[in-house]
């Protein structure tokens, strides 16, 4: 063969091709609709379902983003909120979302409520339209209605929340964005705490741990911390330590179902001694290792931690 033909055969050849793996199922939602109508507490509830959450994103940075969503190691969903702030740009959106759906499953979400309910939301918070200040706000309104009407449009879903209170418009987006398979939604913090500077007030759980052996008195652990080996496993030596670790843990892991189904967003529980240096530290460092055992994912943080 010659070399002209051995080249035609090589390009004609189907080019090998490596197997690709499942996708991981990723989504957007766009959310937008009139000022007042609940916007900002449906980003909100969003966040809690764990959307990685952008609130007024420019229309010309939406592909952007959406590419990234669509390629990101890090964010598996994401809702993003478009509002009127972005004028005659809102025109170009049916356009843009059209090429985002080619590659990212997209959902566009639009809030509304009557006239009404939005002149008695804006005369509660007594907040300035978008719009700006010199036009009444139902003057203000009606011209937002007309520059978001593109986006109404070609809206997938459109919630009236005329009759909705804060509550009601987060169980109804739960309820309709959740996965089956998303497994638990609480975000759970394991924090620790010394006594001496207060409970911590975003506490929802208080685990007093001061009865445990106190590592301060044993001159070697003075100047470290709970969560140095030598420590932890000085505090773990003791029965009454791992009893404590072990009725915690069965206890919340018959409440975080329950705070689940309640609709629950975050728990914080805090493990508290005197200085929060050894003691706490350690709890809440292995009482976060026990969760994270049974599939939930927690945020461990200690307040009074020499640094």
């Amino acid at each position: 063969m010659s070399p002209s033909r051995k080249t035609a055969a090589r390009r004609r050849a189907p080019a090998k091709t490596k197997p690709r793996s499942p996708g991981i199922p990723r989504d957007l939602v766009i959310l937008t609709g009139l000022s007042g109508s609940g916007k900002a507490s449906a980003l909100k509830a969003f966040e809690d379902l764990g959307f990685y959450a952008v609130d007024n994103m420019p229309v010309m940075l939406i592909r952007p983003f959406a590419e990234l969503v669509a390629h990101s190691r890090d964010i598996r969903r994401a809702a993003l909120v478009v509002d009127v702030r972005e004028g005659q740009s809102l025109e170009k959106f049916p356009a843009i979302l059209r090429e985002i759906r080619r590659t990212l499953s997209t959902t566009v979400l639009f809030l509304e409520a009557s006239k009404a309910a939005l002149l008695a939301r804006y005369s509660e918070t007594r907040r300035p339209h978008p719009l700006g200040r010199e036009e009444s706000v139902t003057e203000a309104l009606q011209e937002e209605r007309r520059l978001l009407e593109p986006i109404r449009n070609v809206a997938d879903v459109v919630i009236d929340t005329t009759k909705f209170n804060v509550h009601e418009l987060r169980a109804y987006i739960q309820n309709k964005f959740v996965r089956e398979n998303d497994g638990q939604s609480l975000l759970i913090s394991s924090i620790s705490f010394g006594y001496k500077k207060g409970v911590p007030l975003e506490a929802d759980l208080v685990f007093d741990v001061r009865f445990l052996p106190n590592p301060h008195f044993v001159p070697e652990f003075r100047n470290l911390t709970g969560k140095d080996p030598k420590v932890e496993n000085y505090i773990i030596g003791f029965p009454q330590t791992r009893e404590f670790l072990d009725r915690v843990t069965d206890m919340l892991l018959f409440l975080l179902p329950h705070y689940i189904n309640e609709g629950k967003s975050y728990l914080t529980m805090a493990f508290g001694c005197t200085g929060g240096q050894h003691r706490s530290v350690m709890i809440a460092e292995e009482i976060a290792r026990r969760l994270a055992r049974h599939g939930h994912i927690v945020k461990v943080a200690h307040r009074d931690m020499p640094r």
